[in-house]
């Protein structure tokens, strides 16, 4: 399968995905917000890694959610996506978005020296 067709594939099942997601009636997932982050479909399209990551609620409660309910999705997908197989899904929990939001933390943090240093400095060359 070409490079430029997988992207496509991965791109449009995570679309798709988002969608189905919000329609699901699983109070696990519904008050959770999730946002599905990546889709990586394998070449064969039979299976497919689903990286999400939930705002609110309980991660292990999120994680069993999505569980139950992937027969549901898969279908759901199967309806709305004109491939010829479905793939069974997979849903790994993203941590990118909560270190992102670390990281920003920190350099919000930051405390810059004042600039009084570098000015006397430059006047004793």
């Amino acid at each position: 399968m070409a490079n430029y067709r997988k992207g496509r594939i991965n791109d449009e099942v995570q679309k798709e995905l988002a969608m189905v997601l919000r329609e699901v009636k699983d109070p696990r997932i519904k008050d959770a917000f999730i946002s599905v982050t990546a889709v990586e479909v394998t070449p064969d399209l039979k299976f497919a890694k689903v990286y999400y990551s939930a705002m609110m609620g309980d991660k292990k409660e999120v994680a069993k959610g999505l569980k139950s309910s992937a027969g549901y999705i898969r279908r759901q997908l199967a309806q709305r996506l004109n491939l010829r197989m479905t793939p069974e899904l997979t849903f790994v929990e993203d941590h990118s978005i909560a270190h992102g939001a670390h990281i920003s933390k920190l350099l919000n943090s930051i405390e810059f020296a004042p600039e009084e240093e570098s000015a006397e400095e430059g006047e004793n060359e």
